[in-house]
């Protein structure tokens, strides 16, 4: 009688052995060297604890000119019965320049003081300790605080107010404020245990999907300018809009968005006219003078001959994606793509927690190949890890077509913890390409899309809503083919300037104005020559100081450049900092009372109120950004075509049908 021979799958099961885990692990399992990530919080706590201490957080904002001033007023309390200690991670805008904090307890205000970080969080630990109520306001990333209050007793009311100065540049002759509200779940591969301090934020509790925020939410602003207003909108909330004057707008929020924080605030508005706030600003004082000078772009000319180009999409499809985001994403690549020349070319990259490539070589943008990639596009449906880097790498490894001028665009909602990363590897590795980044969601991470899109030479772009994606991808097109001022140099005559931001204008890509600012000293006269390239040919535009010069002794200005120097030291830097930029970083941050990444606000009131010093930690929990699904956070099985899975599906598949081939032939010899 015939004997069946064992089922030979070996190498079927060393395939599924190589393949990477999926990018989350299994929660019933306790891994060994645990992920650094965000985690939900636990309902019914330890009892007499209030594990929710932050009440309510709200925004006053007044704009005047292109100025922005912005007031954020945080209130907790402990309604429970143990004292604690609140720790609250909160998102701010890239152009921020933080300038001051003051805690209030009990009707006793005090005034933080600015200090190099490791001395105001030993001071603050210090007054911990000790029982004492203090603050602690620290920068882990350009758009992401910590907040941390000491020795909450029970019944108490702790209020704390920051205050930052913001520029606000117009593209395309709108102007907008966008105030962030949540912080974005993160992902991050590195373990709890060799993380840096400064990413140990990542490790945040959120609530469940659907959950609104803990807290009451409230926004107001106030809009004064030189020109009449032609309208005013906030697209992400509902208000009231209140006009006092042609040039004078209260924006209020509705009643109903006392919830609303769980989104980003987007206020727009445009002058009449399409015109611009442009001119030179310049600031007196006995110490150092500082001025402000805004150049009215010239008009987009249309090149008679556009090259062919060639555009690499890195698509975004991990787990934070899923739902609303990934659906925003996908209208945008129908527009981006149904969009392109028949003379173009193009190819497609997703990742998550690994990467799949459409086609090995960019293929023309025939009708075919554009449904074959919209087509792949259209089925996935987010999950995984978010590992842009390798899909990075992918992409500028692809063999380039000769005669065409080359684009990546990268499209993500910017859940990455390891921005820095990027931003080198795009630099070190970009050539003559240049870098378009889109932004898609509710809270997006604007450092991670701004700083690719910096990186890249290129420009970013925000996409809230489906309904956006058109008007977006048609202004990402008038951008690539032609534009608007290259090979900008500016000159002084007669006006000693000094300290001027930037260093170096790139070529303008946007209709957006010249924005420079610096230091001056002696008497405001002279001229400031703007020169470049248009479509139609020489450009230069003259500034008489004198004549076109206003004055202000607000400290705004010192702020802002303080805050732009700190940022071309450190924001978008691709590489590791040396000891001298965080030394300049830091002489900064005290000498203009800046929040840095070197700098900390402390404030601490001299009363020990916790004698005891029994308290509880406590982590404020965030809501999820509206739109974004439970994938975001903790274990999620994966969905859609991640790569790794599909492998995975693949070859389990293709055991399954070995054995029950074997099986069949066994069944059938006897």
């Amino acid at each position: 009688m015939p004997t069946s021979r064992p089922l030979t799958a070996g190498p079927l099961l060393v395939a599924l052995a190589l393949l990477p885990a999926p990018a989350h692990a299994d929660p019933r399992v306790a891994p060994t060297d645990k992920t650094l990530s965000p985690y939900f919080v636990v309902d019914g706590g330890e009892s007499g604890v209030d594990a929710l201490p932050l009440r309510s957080t709200s925004a006053t904002v007044d704009v005047a000119g292109v100025i922005a001033g912005v007031t954020v007023e945080q209130t907790y309390a402990n309604m429970g019965t143990t004292p604690l200690h609140a720790k609250y991670v909160f998102p701010a805008s890239t152009r921020a320049a933080v300038h001051g904090m003051r805690l209030t307890v009990g009707g006793r205000t005090v005034e933080a003081r600015i200090q190099e970080r490791k001395q105001a969080r030993a001071d603050y630990e210090r007054a911990k300790a000790e029982g004492k109520s203090a603050s602690l306001l620290e920068q882990q990333r350009p758009n992401v605080f910590t907040m941390e209050v000491s020795n909450i007793l029970p019944g108490d009311v702790v209020k704390v107010e920051l205050r930052y100065t913001e520029l606000l540049v117009p593209t395309d002759g709108v102007y907008e404020l966008v105030y962030p509200t949540v912080v974005l779940p993160r992902y991050s591969n590195q373990t709890e245990a060799t993380a840096p301090e400064s990413d140990r934020w990542v490790k945040s509790p959120y609530l469940h999907e659907g959950k609104t925020p803990t807290y009451a939410f409230g926004f107001r602003a106030r809009i004064t300018t030189g020109i009449p207003l032609q309208d005013v909108s906030v697209p992400s909330h509902k208000v009231d809009v209140k006009w006092t004057r042609r040039n004078h707008a209260q924006i209020g929020l509705d009643p109903a968005e006392k919830d609303g924080g769980n989104r980003d605030v987007v206020l727009r508005y445009r002058l009449a006219g399409a015109k611009i706030e442009s001119g030179l600003l310049l600031q007196d004082g006995p110490g150092a003078k500082f001025f402000l000078l805004t150049v009215e772009p010239p008009e987009r000319v249309a090149a008679a001959d556009i090259p062919p180009r060639e555009y690499v999409f890195i698509i975004d499809v991990s787990g934070s994606m899923h739902g609303f985001p990934l659906d925003t994403a996908k209208k945008l690549i129908q527009d981006l793509i149904g969009d392109l020349r028949p003379t173009d070319r193009f190819d497609v990259i997703l990742f998550s927690g690994a990467s799949q490539t459409m086609s090995p070589r960019s293929v023309p943008a025939t009708r075919e190949n554009i449904a074959r990639a919209t087509a792949l596009v259209d089925k996935q449906q987010g999950g995984g890890g978010t590992e842009l880097l390798p899909a990075l790498k992918e992409a500028m490894s692809l063999p380039r077509t000769e005669g065409t001028s080359r684009s990546f665009i990268v499209v993500t909602d910017g859940g990455i913890s390891q921005e820095k990363a990027m931003f080198q590897y795009i630099r070190e590795h970009l050539g003559d390409a240049n870098v378009f980044s889109f932004g898609i969601g509710s809270a997006v991470n604007r450092y991670l899309v701004d700083g690719v899109a910096k990186a890249g030479m290129g420009e970013s772009f925000i996409v809230t809503r489906p309904d956006e994606a058109a008007s977006v991808a048609a202004a990402f097109r008038r951008y690539v083919e032609a534009p608007v001022l290259a090979g900008i140099q500016v000159s002084y005559d007669g006006f000693l300037a000094s300290d001027v931001e930037p260093g170096a204008i790139p070529d303008l890509l946007a209709q957006r104005p010249i924005v420079l600012q610096g230091k001056w000293t002696g008497a405001a006269q002279g001229t400031i020559t703007v020169t470049g390239r248009t479509g139609r040919g020489k450009f230069e535009q003259v500034i008489d100081v004198a004549r076109t010069a206003s004055r202000t002794h607000d400290d705004a200005l010192r702020y802002l450049w303080a805050r732009t120097r700190i940022a071309a030291l450190s924001d978008f830097s691709a590489r590791e900092e040396s000891a001298e930029e965080k030394q300049a970083i830091t002489r900064l941050g005290l000498d203009y009372n800046l929040l840095t990444r070197h700098t900390s606000f402390v404030a601490v009131l001299q009363e020990i109120r916790n004698a005891a010093g029994h308290a509880k930690d406590v982590d404020q929990p965030l809501p999820l950004p509206q739109g974004v699904g439970e994938f975001a956070v903790g274990d999620q099985n994966a969905q859609g075509d991640e790569p790794g899975l599909v492998l995975l599906a693949a070859l389990a598949g293709a055991l399954a049908a070995l054995v029950r081939a074997r099986r069949a032939r066994a069944a059938a010899a006897r």
